[in-house]
Formats: C-alpha cells, sequence, structure tokens
C-alpha cells in the first residue's frame, strides 16, 4: 500500500488582499506531491482551524503581508489548540520581520520563511520534518 500525500493547508489569515504569493507556494507544493488546500483569502482563525480538521490536513501553511501576524499568529495558534491539532506543523511566510522570527516561533510557528525564499525549500522543509 502506498504512502498517502502530505496535505497542506494555505491560508490568509485576516484582512490582507494579497495572495500572490501563498497561490505560488501552493503550486510549488503541488509541484512537489503535495495534495494542498487554499482557504482564500481573509480566513479567521475559526476558519482555519475547521477547515485544518475537516481536509484532515498534515501541514498549516500561514501567510502574511498585512503586517498584522504578532496579533493573528496567537489566535489560530489558541483554536488549532482548542480543535485538538496542538501537535499540527504549522509554518508562516510573508512580510515577517527578522526580530519577530523568534516570538513567533515561541507561538507555535516550526519555521518562518521571508519574502525571496525559493519554493522548493519551503517543501523541503515540510518533508524533513513532519513527523508521519
Amino acid at each position: 500500500m502506498g504512502k498517502s500525500k502530505i496535505r497542506v493547508l494555505i491560508a490568509k489569515v485576516g484582512l490582507d488582499g494579497h495572495d500572490r504569493g501563498a497561490k505560488i507556494v501552493a503550486r510549488s507544493l503541488m509541484d512537489a506531491g503535495m495534495e494542498v488546500i487554499y482557504t482564500g483569502l481573509r480566513q479567521t482563525a475559526e476558519q482555519i482551524a475547521t477547515a485544518a480538521v475537516q481536509e484532515d490536513v498534515d501541514v498549516v501553511g500561514l501567510s502574511f503581508l498585512a503586517g498584522d501576524h504578532m496579533v493573528l499568529v496567537p489566535n489560530v495558534m489558541q483554536t488549532l489548540r482548542e480543535k485538538g491539532l496542538e501537535n499540527m506543523l504549522v509554518i508562516a511566510g510573508g512580510i515577517i520581520l527578522k526580530h519577530q522570527i523568534s516570538e513567533l516561533k515561541k507561538m507555535g510557528v516550526q519555521e518562518v520563511f521571508l519574502p525571496g525564499t525559493p519554493p522548493a525549500e519551503i517543501a523541503s522543509y515540510i518533508l524533513e520534518n513532519l513527523n508521519n
């Protein structure tokens, strides 16, 4: 029996209306053999956590370009915990200041990818760090 594909949820949290980068990452992960569910723009923490449960994903990828990640990430992480997904692999990317990365990791985000990160690096990270 073959191993099932890694399932990744890509989400745009909050009011950010720019999703080109999220779509590029989603396409790259699909090209790497993963199943990707893109939730679309302006998602709430509840919508993301509910989708993660319903879609039975292995990874949640959060994309931020509006500078609101320090407020929204704690909400997403708390909601994931409330849904029983405290061990979910969560990654984030977008316009994030380097000095904020350690704080995001303390909140439970395992890795942060800044603009210019090759999409193949994101796929490699997921493959290497997913607890299957």
